[in-house]
């Protein structure tokens, strides 16, 4: 009766079962501090505790989607669209591998481009994504498949390259992590360990395209306005340029202060110079950037009050433990137990980067422990940290794909996200992450 397990399962049965999210995250984390020997007031107290930690991921959320709505307003993304559409139009005699191939590809290079060079993270897609459904309508193509695009280029990036989110996640966390829990490991070596587990996703990927969503799917076509996107029916280039230089100035900002936030800042404040919004207008983005990610804040906050009772209850700790005397001197399933505990405590928490502090804590002693070396340690961690984020109900990088692909309302967050990305990405990760630990 471990509380953790309980209500991570609850929470996914509620979830499956088309509860909100939130309410599936606040009834499984009552029941879980229940389980957890924590009175209901001691539970209440735990979640309404853990909602702070939540707090400046929502502002980060609601700066993003300002951002993303000023960028919209400049004509970038609606001319990314046009170029997008052009392209697959000019094949649409052709082979329909081909128009796939063009839509993918676009929908991965801004995914990636996303997490590593324009930070701007998941708010492109409820502004991007909504445009081209005409598209994938007219070609009837798998959503699905759409969002296993999405959420790759949203994961698998930050795994594998230490640049933009991927610097937060390999070396600001995890590779500080692992360090002040005793192990020895630079930098340049994290890159290295987490290039098999991300191997195993790109897998998963070619799965899902070219076997599980490969055949048509019929959506009915329903017109999206350009208001309702926020976008401008003509380009003017001095707004693409106010916005080229936006988001280069957003991203070195980030960079250097290590805040979304301010980086938001500076991208709003030079598309204001720049003629894209005026300043009196400025109630508008933001209330525009808050009705766009307000969900997925709300979302992320609750997640966090859900983490705060898990670790309140003591029973991450006991999960470990109690395995650890199971497994005995087997190292092949003491590596498959461990990621699969991390795929349970990431699905839980809806974030990787939250769970980096706790998994590293148990697994790097844990690890050497039973004889794995450094680089192994390693894998096992990361892979643990990153498993569930990809599939997980609470997690931007499947809420992020379901408020694009769900703007007409015929993309279901639950069975047309969040399944098809755990059934292609997690497996795939525990297979190649396990993989990694017995030959490093």
């Amino acid at each position: 009766m471990n509380a953790v397990v309980i209500a991570v399962l609850l929470m996914l049965i509620l979830s499956l079962c088309r509860i909100n999210v939130v309410f599936a995250l606040i009834i499984s984390a009552i029941v879980g501090g229940l389980i957890g020997d924590l009175s209901l007031i001691q539970t209440i107290n735990e979640f309404k505790s853990g909602l702070g930690g939540g707090a400046p991921i929502a502002l980060d959320y609601a700066m993003l989607g300002a951002f993303a709505v000023a960028i919209s307003r400049s004509g970038v993304t609606d001319l990314l669209a046009v170029k997008i559409i052009a392209m697959i139009g000019s094949k649409s005699q052709g082979s329909i591998t081909v128009v796939k191939s063009v839509l993918f590809s676009a929908l991965l290079l801004a995914a990636i481009s996303s997490q590593n060079l324009v930070p701007v993270h998941i708010a492109f897609i409820p502004i991007l994504v909504p445009a081209l459904l005409g598209i994938i309508n007219q070609f009837k193509l798998d959503r699905r498949a759409v969002a296993c695009v999405l959420t790759f280029g949203l994961t698998a990036t930050y795994m594998l390259l230490p640049y933009g989110f991927g610097q937060v996640f390999l070396i600001e966390l995890l590779l500080k992590n692992l360090t002040a829990n005793g192990l020895e490991i630079t930098a340049s070596q994290i890159p290295f360990v987490m290039a098999m587990p991300v191997g195993g996703m790109f897998l998963g990927l070619l799965f899902a395209l070219f076997v599980s969503y490969r055949k048509p799917r019929s959506y009915v076509q329903n017109d999206i306005s350009s208001e309702d996107l926020n976008t401008p029916s003509t380009f003017k280039p001095q707004f693409i340029i106010a916005a080229a230089i936006a988001m280069i100035a957003a991203l070195v900002a980030q960079r250097y202060s290590g805040s979304i936030v301010a980086g938001s800042m500076v991208g709003l404040i030079i598309f204001a110079l720049g003629g894209v919004f005026k300043a009196s207008e400025t109630q508008d983005i933001f209330t525009g950037g808050v009705k766009m990610m307000g969900t997925i804040g709300f979302i992320m906050i609750s997640a966090a009050g859900f983490a705060q009772v898990m670790k309140a209850t003591g029973d991450i700790d006991s999960l470990v433990t109690g395995f650890s005397t199971i497994i005995g001197d087997n190292k092949l399933l003491a590596a498959v137990l461990m990621l699969i505990i991390g795929l349970l405590i990431t699905m839980g928490i809806g974030s990787s980067f939250s769970t980096i502090p706790i998994i590293a804590a148990i697994y790097v002693p844990l690890c050497l422990s039973f004889g794995f070396s450094i680089l192994a340690t390693a894998a096992l961690v990361g892979t643990a940290a990153a498993l569930g984020d990809a599939g997980s109900p609470a997690s931007d990088s499947t809420l992020g794909p379901t408020s694009g692909l769900n703007a007409d309302g015929q993309h279901d967050h639950i069975w047309d996200t969040v399944v098809p990305t755990f059934l292609h990405y997690n497996i795939p990760l525990i297979i190649f992450g396990t993989a990694a630990a017995m030959i490093l």
